[in-house]
């Protein structure tokens, strides 16, 4: 039995004429211990099959399964204590409260269980450990680099040890070190078991999973089985077909040769070359004395 399973669900915003398709009878089944990476331009529907499967919000049609069990069968306080204690969190923007320091942020989703002040502190502190940054725990988001908050943002996600954990662009703010810290991170809670559904337009963050779903225009078009540690073929095409050499390309190659070579330039050019070169600042220098 799958752990999620969408089946023709689609979701539409709006009303009437101002009325927007993003989910088109999109059908997905992720199996528990799976790492699936979600890739597809801009708009195509990601992150609203994201919010549909962390239950932040509900399909206009179709069915939602977790765990076996239809998902719109659920009261509003059991969603709630879902996505509390099997569903874990991370996004783009971290979304750390910035007047809390580290410790505060990780160990908030512990208050919501009723954890005493002390206990939750504890288990704050040995989840920050465990990602790396617990020296920085009594720091304010706004004292920490990019990726230090980003892991902050996983321990938070990780602090009542979800099930399931949900990416979305986790990197997407992040220099290239910063993001392999913490694919790194999301790579070790795979190996532990952790089911992970991540959003990407990184064709490198594919070597992290085991699947990658295409998306486009709502709706999931393709699949692909990936090994560990190997670039999805599907998202590499996807990837040189797009790059396309600019104009800017060209003079930003342009001033880097001349910048390489720019007193040899004159000397390696042919016989005649130099003498029209030659000519041209004769004429120039004539010019001036005229002017």
């Amino acid at each position: 039995m799958a752990l999620i399973e969408l089946r023709e669900v689609s979701k539409l915003f709006g009303f009437g004429d101002a009325t927007t398709l993003a989910l088109d009878e999109a059908n997905l089944s992720v199996e528990k211990g799976e790492f699936v990476a979600i890739m597809g331009p801009s708009g195509c529907g990601k992150t609203t099959l994201m919010n549909i499967i962390g239950l932040l919000d509900s399909p206009t049609h179709g069915e939602y399964l977790l765990a076996g069990k239809p998902a719109a069968g659920l009261k509003s306080n059991q969603q709630a204590k879902l996505r509390r204690d099997q569903i874990g969190f991370v996004f783009q923007f971290y979304n750390l409260i910035p007047t809390m320091n580290v410790l505060e942020n990780t160990a908030l989703p512990l208050a919501y269980r009723g954890m005493t002040p002390v206990r939750r502190m504890k288990r704050a502190s040995d989840i920050l450990e465990r990602v790396g940054i617990r020296e920085r725990e009594y720091y304010m988001p706004k004292h920490l680099s990019g990726g230090q908050i980003q892991r902050a943002a996983i321990a938070r996600a990780l602090i009542n040890s979800p099930s399931i954990l949900i990416a979305d662009e986790p990197t997407g703010n992040l220099d290239s070190h910063d993001s392999k810290v913490v694919m790194e991170l999301l790579a070790d809670l795979h190996r532990q078991g952790n089911t992970i559904l991540m959003v990407t337009h990184n064709p490198e963050l594919t070597r992290y999973a085991s699947r990658v779903i295409y998306m486009k225009d709502g709706t999931v078009v393709e699949e692909e089985e990936t090994d560990i540690g190997d670039i999805a073929q599907g998202a590499l095409l996807t990837y040189l077909r797009r790059r396309k050499t600019t104009p800017m390309d060209v003079v930003a190659g342009v001033s880097a040769l001349m910048k390489d070579v720019p007193d040899k330039a004159l000397k390696d050019l042919p016989k005649k070359s130099r003498k029209v070169k030659t000519t041209r600042r004769r004429r120039t220098a004539k010019r001036k004395v005229r002017r």
